[in-house]
């Protein structure tokens, strides 16, 4: 291969390989370290025996995750408060035209699927993510990690039973997710508790990820009492030049604020039956800086 080849080859295959360490590490930057590391491995390889550069280049950046993610463990450790995933921009309404693979897109990346995973230990998490976003076969998994084709089926059996005990249920329809998002807006900034309630499931939850660098509640708050009387509190407090936008992050609609043209809040919720059973609240300005502000 030419320098261009190499390239050429490297960047066709870019979005998946960022796709993959995304899903494994919840972090963008961390994604993109992986991937140049894996673009690294790539130019400085022979690359004459290599048959499927495709399946090369995510073996190579699968076992980087792994490594990785084994690092970042000990750095989840001392976050103050809930630790929720980097948001990370989507559009596959554009990209990917089949509904049905939309949908498993969506869900592979969603928030909710992404703080199960958390608790997988790193190879169930690159099993469960090769096998259920990218449809990998058994055995092309197991040459990817080294394992034998018995040892990963049984890590994705355990992988899948302990995502699908823990993974909430929700509806996935973009237009009803925008419109109870902007409703619990209005609710909130009005202060209007009643309006709240009439939003939020029984059981809804509240989770803030702040890293302590902004206002956020340190627990995970649960109850529509708790989480209706605290939206009523703070969604009335003023923000200096205050704009809202929507944006897709994670295969769905979620709500940025900013603050002077800065990102200040990213709020997200899933939907079932008609009402909020979570609700997402990032504003940790690290997580919020990439994020596009038009």
């Amino acid at each position: 291969m030419t320098i261009d080849t190499v390239t050429d080859v490297f960047e066709e295959h870019r979005s998946v390989l960022m796709g993959v360490a995304y899903r494994m590490l919840g972090r963008i930057a961390d994604a993109e370290d992986v991937v140049q590391e894996a673009w690294l491995r790539w130019s400085g390889a022979d690359r004459d025996p290599v048959r499927e550069p495709r399946a090369y280049l995510v073996r190579i950046t699968t076992r980087l995750a792994v490594d990785r993610l084994r690092q970042l463990r000990a750095r989840n450790e001392t976050y103050v408060g809930p630790w929720l995933p980097e948001p990370y921009p989507t559009a596959f309404g554009d990209t990917v035209p089949d509904t049905a693979e939309r949908a498993v897109l969506a869900d592979s990346v969603s928030l909710a699927v992404l703080v199960v995973l958390e608790s997988l230990s790193p190879l169930e998490r690159a099993v469960f993510v090769l096998r259920e976003a990218f449809g990998y076969p058994f055995a092309e998994i197991a040459t990817t990690l080294d394992r034998s084709e018995a040892a990963v089926r049984q890590l994705a059996a355990r992988a899948r039973k302990h995502v699908d005990e823990r993974r909430p249920r929700y509806e996935v329809d973009p237009a009803q997710r925008r419109d109870l998002t902007e409703r619990f807006l209005a609710a909130s900034a009005g202060g209007d508790l009643d309006g709240l309630m009439r939003l939020l499931a029984p059981d809804v939850k509240l989770i803030g990820d702040s890293g302590g660098h902004a206002k956020a509640p340190l627990r995970i708050m649960e109850s529509a009492d708790k989480v209706g009387r605290f939206m009523a509190a703070v969604g009335g407090q003023g923000v200096p030049d205050a704009s809202f936008r929507f944006l897709e992050v994670n295969g769905a609609p979620a709500l940025l604020r900013l603050s002077g043209g800065k990102p200040d809040t990213l709020l997200q919720m899933d939907v079932a039956d008609g009402r909020v059973q979570c609700l997402y609240i990032i504003r940790n300005p690290e997580k919020l800086a990439h994020l596009p502000r038009q």
